[in-house]
């Protein structure tokens, strides 16, 4: 892993090219089932739901509602600003497909649970970091 300005960046591999490299076309991915098309994540070799191996990468819409949130005022590099929003966002496409993520693009007081986001990227060297704002 690797530290640029303020966040530390996913090691890329196999089984998570998709995900962190997506945003580059603007596409939040998510594997999927071929079989009983269940949405999983974090990405794995087999679906929970039906154990089939027949698993690709596709695109969501990438809208959500904000399920849970913290607003963090601890600074845990000199150059991270605070206070920022921590929260888990459910996404629209499946009951329990969350992702945990920064809301951006707002005062971090305005961010409420059942808020409608839909996703925004972060450029950082060869990631696209998915962050949401409000809808």
């Amino acid at each position: 892993m690797s530290t640029v300005s303020n966040r530390t960046l996913p090691e890329l591999n196999d089984l998570n090219r998709f995900f962190w490299t997506g945003g580059a076309d603007g596409q939040l991915r998510f594997l999927r089932c071929g079989d009983c098309r269940f949405w999983l994540h974090p990405p794995g070799v087999v679906c929970p739901k039906c154990l089939s191996r027949n698993l690709a990468a596709e695109a969501v819409s990438g809208m959500g509602t904000i399920e849970a949130l913290t607003v963090n005022h601890q600074r845990w590099s000199p150059d991270q600003e605070v206070p920022y929003v921590v929260a888990i966002v459910g996404l629209d496409e499946q009951q329990g497909l969350q992702l945990t993520t920064n809301i951006v693009g707002c005062p971090t007081d305005a961010a409420f649970i059942g808020q409608r986001v839909k996703v925004i990227f972060e450029a950082m060297e060869d990631v696209y970091l998915p962050l949401f704002t409000p809808a």
